[in-house]
């Protein structure tokens, strides 16, 4: 074959696979939710609790107890914790394992656990976690480990390549479990002191939803290594540990997209009084504008922090402003968290319900993504994470209309493109 020939059978390869890379990235998971979901009922009535329990998948259980860790300092302590001090199993998922002194702590308690004879099992995005260590990898694999990467980047995978489990689970002998925003890195260390050390707030949970929680790991687990891992060292009988209900769901591409969404639509939807959206990411659709929209509308205060200028992603940040001019013309109210990065996702309705977990409020983790959430129906704890909501706002610059409307063109014309762009953010 003659050198041009040879030049043109590898641009028209390359060619392909860019044309092919840019379809994945523009090809989303289903979506169907088209239409707001209408109010019919409260949180506050039985039928909310009835809907939930079927509409999502696995029912809210009772005898649940939830606990609420804030930043890092909190966080971290008591998950090395619970890996100390398991004795069967461990399985942990994670989008964010970066390298660093937390990153290395992690891996030092999970092999010397695997080490001890723990059956320790760690599942880990290959493109969230790329600044990795490798020697985080080797060494827990040396100690007896099972690490494996999902969907890694290869030339035979680039068509899926989109797809991330953005899910953070970890449960400890199949009897505690924690979930939330949280990523393995420096920067979720400390408590929120500085620009340096983010915000965030992630959960412990004891009771019979915990299995719920391993169900959800063990999912992607079979997805990519094809092992089904079961038996009591993993799903034991949970006795209740509290008065909780909760129910611990997963939503991914494959298996309904849509089931995130569907979840925030109808918690909006049954709100009598009050929302408060803490969201890392708010990049909501026309659908989802127009359901908060009509919340607001019929009497519920709607309050949501987002990150301020501290953030991983000004066009992420700028593409949610590009969404806010309906809302603040409802009398939504929009606060940007000043002091560093806003990671939370966290949302409560009525006093009553919350959910956390995963997911962000956006195109990506409603209909792309892995993401899973706990979502726990219970009035005190629900007080409990309004409290946080209210220390956080003390922090937090409120967006009025005027000032956005007062934007530099310059300002909006950046916003509107970046908003075309949000699935993909």
């Amino acid at each position: 074959m003659s050198h041009t020939a040879w030049r043109i059978a590898i641009l028209t390869f390359l060619g392909t696979a860019l044309g092919v890379l840019l379809v994945a990235n523009l090809t989303l998971g289903d979506k169907v939710i088209d239409e707001t979901v209408p109010s019919l009922y409260t949180v506050a009535d039985p039928q909310f609790a009835r809907t939930m329990s079927v509409m999502l998948g696995p029912a809210l259980l009772p005898g649940n107890r939830t606990r609420a860790l804030v930043n890092g300092d909190e966080i971290f302590p008591d998950m090395l914790r619970a890996i100390r001090g398991a004795r069967k199993t461990i399985t942990f998922e994670m989008y964010i394992y970066w390298k660093g002194s937390i990153g290395e702590q992690f891996s030092a308690a999970l092999a010397e656990r695997a080490q001890a004879g723990v059956k320790v099992h760690v599942l880990i995005d290959a493109l969230g976690s790329q600044k990795i260590d490798p020697g985080v990898l080797s060494r827990m694999k040396a100690a007896g480990v099972q690490v494996a990467l999902y969907n890694p980047v290869r030339w035979n995978t680039i068509a899926r390549m989109n797809n991330r489990t953005h899910r953070k689970i970890m449960v400890v002998d199949g009897t505690v479990g924690y979930t939330g925003g949280v990523g393995i890195g420096d920067e979720w260390t400390g408590n929120a002191q500085d620009r340096d050390h983010w915000r965030d707030t992630h959960f412990r949970l004891e009771g019979p939803a915990v299995a719920q929680m391993q169900a959800a790991f063990m999912e992607n687990w079979i997805e990519v290594t094809g092992e089904v891992l079961h038996g009591a060292e993993y799903f034991p009988e949970l006795a209740e540990a509290g008065r909780e209900l909760a129910q611990f769901f997963v939503s991914s591409p494959g298996g309904g997209g849509e089931s995130a969404q569907l979840l925030y639509l109808m918690s909006i939807a049954a709100a009598g009084g009050s929302i408060r959206l803490s969201a890392a990411y708010f990049v909501p659709d026309d659908n989802e504008v127009r359901q908060l929209v009509e919340a607001s509308r019929r009497g519920v205060r709607v309050q949501i922090i987002v990150p301020g200028p501290l953030t991983d992603s000004a066009a992420v940040r700028r593409a949610s402003r590009s969404t806010w001019g309906e809302l603040l013309r409802a009398g939504v109210e929009i606060y940007e968290y000043q002091p560093t990065f806003y990671h939370v996702k966290v949302m409560t309705v009525d006093g009553l319900w919350v959910t956390v977990g995963s997911t962000n409020f956006d195109t990506r983790s409603f209909s792309t993504n892995d993401e899973a959430n706990l979502n726990v129906y219970d009035g005190a704890f629900a007080r409990a994470q309004e409290a946080i909501f209210a220390a956080d706002l003390e922090r937090s610059r409120r967006i009025t209309l005027e000032e956005w409307e007062r934007r530099p063109f310059t300002e909006k014309l950046y916003e509107y493109t970046m908003g075309l762009l949000s699935s993909q953010l």
